[in-house]
């Protein structure tokens, strides 16, 4: 890879933060001084136990990884699902078409002159009312293009990715609304976006 042989195609699975201060929990969360009766620690204690040495609050709710950066509006270093190329993609020709699945199709050009693989991916964008992040994943294909290569790439979304879970009836239902759907090769390079109603 290092001397183009191989043509990278990996995207990442984290999101690279600019500085730590964006992070949802900054500041490292020390372990309180609670001792025994002999004046040890006693964390060793609780870990025996199957207890946590100590309690951490994950107050962030569901805006874990790159739903964090978005719904704060933190620029990042590196997003999730960045990758590196030897060469170049385009995304062109959107279309979705509901059913008992969501079924999106596009086209992935290879612009450069190097055979290569894009990872598209497709996020939704739920119903405000949803309180959901600004986008969730909801599905991603894998394309091998030639130099110059145009093909058309199909994902059918199911509608169980599209759903929130209701507590009151403990069960995952799908809001009545507008669905945006985006495509493209990062959380944050998405240049293909259409809404449809999903009832």
């Amino acid at each position: 890879m290092i001397f183009g042989d191989v043509n990278p195609s990996a995207k990442l699975p984290i999101t690279f933060r600019k500085n730590d201060a964006d992070l949802p929990h900054p500041k490292i969360v020390k372990p309180p001084r609670e001792s025994t009766t002999n004046g040890e620690p006693d964390a060793w204690g609780k870990i025996a136990t199957g207890l946590p040495p100590f309690q951490i609050t994950y107050d962030e709710g569901l805006k874990v990884g790159y739903k964090w950066y978005d719904a704060e509006g933190k620029q990042v270093l590196f997003p999730f699902g960045y990758g590196l190329s030897y060469t170049t993609y385009s995304y062109s020709d959107l279309s979705v078409t509901p059913g008992k699945a969501v079924r999106i199709s596009f086209k992935v050009t290879n612009r450069g002159n190097r055979a290569g693989a894009e990872i598209a991916q497709v996020y939704a964008a739920l119903p405000e009312s949803a309180g959901e992040p600004p986008k969730r994943l909801v599905g991603w294909r894998k394309v091998d293009l030639n130099a110059g290569e145009s093909k058309e790439a199909t994902i059918e979304v199911e509608r169980e990715y599209l759903s929130t879970f209701s507590v009151e009836q403990d069960a995952w239902q799908l809001i009545s609304g507008e669905y945006k759907f985006m495509v493209g090769g990062s959380s944050q390079t998405l240049p293909l976006q259409q809404s449809i109603n999903l009832k």
